[in-house]
Parts: structure tokens; sequence; C-alpha cells
């Protein structure tokens, strides 16, 4: 079975990548100083001429693109190439302000579909298996990425988008799904409805599972990994960049490795833009070398994590960015402490809770409220009131232990929290209607 799907790419000399890196960087500084106005104004504002660039050395000296360029830009004021040129695009699921439209030649989505491919095959994924896509299929990248990837691959593949969760439950023992790719809030609900069907790991043949779009822990990890008997494999990727991809996981889980032949990631101090040495802890910012139609330059992702360089027991040699900490743009400050969601998330389910969970956040009387509403599973659940509030303030407890904030706990009924298809809503933060 092949480990890799390019390994001469996937394994490559890191000084060789580097060359290769340069090389595609500076010419893609020139076909984007040539072809968007829009960020050559950005480089001309900075004194930045494409001939500064040299290397990946010198990329520190090209100005950064956030989301709020890309809403100025929209629809086409990053586009590359003439949009006669393009075949496709994919754009956020943002729910706010503009969205963000990726513009795609077919190059492009090859580009991306083999990124898909290196991920599916990391998962142990070839033409013998078959691929259930549960991620949402149209403009959201994620179904269009690893369908694409599977068919690279050569699995038989079923583009199921997500929701009617019985009748994937039925295509997957019926059709022998061995690979599953969702996102992990999904993966979760699956595996609990497999259960109540009366089913276990053993009644399907899943081996793998490659899960993205959204935040999820180690303990979530553990917790699909069980109800769905697989191995779960992180994927990391975003529409601005191109979907899912840019950064999968090997059997090591110890970090996803990043498709450097494609995109060169930095670290920066996110309040000072300044660049971070490899091991520190900053927002990841992308740039990417092959793209031609939508090609970002220091695009600030906003998710904040850390870079590793070192030997791999799978024999890749890419560089390794762990598990998004959080983002700098959803880090909430409640009483003035720093809080993530992923914090709440892993005391649940050390505690035994599921992670279906709503974090309420607001103002009453000049001072922050933090509700969070958590299910119970069937064995948690009790119709004695007083068996209730001693489980929610031994959890509250336990949160204030992690976050050094007192939060007010509501333990829920099995399922009467929402399930989400796409991405899930974890946090509503109502402070902002009193802005």
């Amino acid at each position: 079975m092949a480990k890799y799907w390019n390994e001469s790419i996937e394994c490559m000399a890191p000084d060789d990548m580097k060359a290769l890196q340069s090389e595609r960087l500076v010419k893609q500084v020139r076909h984007v100083y040539d072809n968007v106005p829009y960020y050559r104004n950005l480089m001309d504002e900075k004194g930045v001429r494409p001939e500064d660039i040299r290397s990946v050395d010198d990329l520190h000296k090209l100005p950064f693109l956030s989301k709020a360029d890309l809403r100025e830009a929209y629809p086409c004021g990053l586009l590359a190439v003439p949009q006669s040129e393009c075949v496709r695009i994919q754009s956020t699921s943002g729910t706010t302000g503009r969205r963000v439209v990726a513009f795609y030649t077919q190059h492009d989505v090859d580009l991306w579909e083999d990124c898909c491919a290196r991920a599916i095959t990391a998962a142990g994924g070839n033409e013998d298996d078959v691929c259930q896509v549960a991620y949402g299929y149209g403009l959201f990248t994620g179904g269009a990425g690893l369908h694409g990837g599977s068919h690279k691959v050569g699995c038989l593949t079923l583009p199921m988008s997500s929701g009617n969760t019985e009748r994937q439950i039925q295509f997957m023992r019926d059709l022998g799904s061995t690979i599953l790719c969702c996102t992990p809030s999904y993966a979760a609900y699956l595996g609990e409805t497999l259960h109540d069907m009366g089913l276990t790991p053993d009644d399907i043949k899943l081996k793998a599972g490659i899960f993205g779009a959204e935040p999820w822990t180690e303990e979530m990890r553990r917790s699909i990994e069980k109800s769905l008997g697989i191995k779960a494999y992180d994927i990391f990727g975003l529409t601005e960049i191109s979907g899912p991809g840019v950064a999968f996981e090997c059997e090591e889980q110890t970090g996803m490795h990043i498709n450097e032949d494609n995109f060169i990631p930095e670290i920066i101090d996110p309040e000072t833009g300044e660049v971070l040495p490899e091991g520190s802890v900053g927002e990841l910012v992308f740039t990417s070398i092959t793209k031609e139609a939508f090609p970002l330059l220091r695009y600030r992702t906003r998710d904040l994590c850390k870079l590793t360089r070192g030997k791999c027991s799978c024999g890749r040699t890419l560089i390794k960015m762990c598990k998004p900490m959080g983002r700098s743009d959803d880090m909430m400050i409640i009483r003035g402490v720093n809080v993530f969601p992923s914090q709440i998330e892993t005391v649940l389910i050390e505690q035994g809770y599921s992670p279906n969970y709503l974090i309420e956040v607001d103002r009453k009387n000049n001072s922050d409220t933090l509700d969070i509403s958590v299910e119970m599973n069937a064995d948690q659940f009790s119709d004695k009131m007083k068996d209730i509030q001693d489980k929610e303030k031994h959890l509250a407890g336990a949160i204030k232990t992690m976050l050094g904030i007192n939060p007010k706990v509501h333990l829920v009924s099995p399922k009467s929290i929402t399930r989400s298809e796409g991405k899930a809503v974890r946090v509503i933060d109502r402070r902002k209607l009193h802005d």
C-alpha cells in the first residue's frame, strides 16, 4: 500500500524545499504585482518592489492581507487572472458582512485536490477504500475538496453531503464505507446515532476519519475514535487559501504537515506583526505560491498555533503546525480573562460530558456573565433536581479551576441542543448588542 501520495515532495530535503519555495515565491510576487492592483498598491505604500523579493528570506518585506482586505476587494478585486480563465468559485460560510469569494482555475482545482489526496493517503486511503464525504457541498470548500481528493486516490466516493444521519449510517453499512470525511461535531453525532440505533463499531467497516473545519480537542478525538471504532485524523484549510488540505495529519498524530510546496507558513506576533522564531505560539500567516486565480500573499488567518520542524516517524519532512489553539479574533475576554471555547470543551469531556454545548456571554449591570449549557447523556440524566444541581455545581467548579472565573452551568436533557450539519455554533456573545 502506498504510504505517500507524492513521496518526492512530501519527503523532500528541507533545503531543497526552501529552494523550490523561493523560486515559486519570486514568480508569484511578480504575478500578483502585475495583475492585482489592490495588492500592488499595498506594496507601493510599503515601498516594496517585486525585485526586492529574491527568496523566502525576503517574505517578511511584503505587506499582510486580512479578511478586511478580502471584503473590501469583494468580489473580484484580488483576482489575478481574467475571469474567463476561472472554472469555479468557493465561498466562506460567514453570516455577517460580505462573504469571501475565492476563484479557481483548473490548475488551482487540480493542486487543491492533490493536497486532499495527500491527506487521504496519509490516513491510509487507497483505491480499495470507500470514502464517505459528509462535509457540506456547494459554496463550502469541505465537500468539494475531499470529494476531488478521493477521486484522485481512486476511492469509491460517496458524495453524501451533511445531514440525513440515518441514511448516512445506512449507506455506511450497505456500501462498506472505510473512510469518513466530515466536521468533528458531525462525526460525534454519527457515533451517538449509531449507538441509539442499537449498533456498535463492529457493525460498520470504518477505519479512519478525516475531520476539520472547526476546532476540536484531543479529548473529543478520543471520544470519536471510541464511538466509531476508527483512527481520527485532523485536516486544516481555509477557503481563502484553497480549502481543506493546506495541512494534514499523519499516523503519528503530533501535528499537521503543511503542504509547503504550495503554501509558505509564518508565525507572527498578532499585535506587532513581527515574525516569531520556530516553536513560538502566535498567529498563523500563509502565502500561496502556486495558485493562479486567487493567490494571497501573507494572509493573516487569525488562527493561533506554532510550527515545528523535526523528524517524523512517517518519513515526511514537511513542517508541522499544531492544532490551532484558538483564534485571535475568537478569543473572548470575560471579566478580564482570556477564554477559548476549546478550554471549556476539554473540561466537559474530561468530566464525562458530551461535546454538545452552548456558551452564552452577556453583560448585566456592567458585569460579564458566562452561561454554559451542557447536554447530559442518557446515563447522566436524572429526574431528581438535586442530583442535577449537584452535577452542575461540580462541573462549574471544574470549569472555574480551568478558567479562573465562575460560570453558570445548565445541564440539559440529551439531544436538546441543536445539532449542526456544518460548522457547529458553540458561542453566542450578546455583549455586542449593547456596544
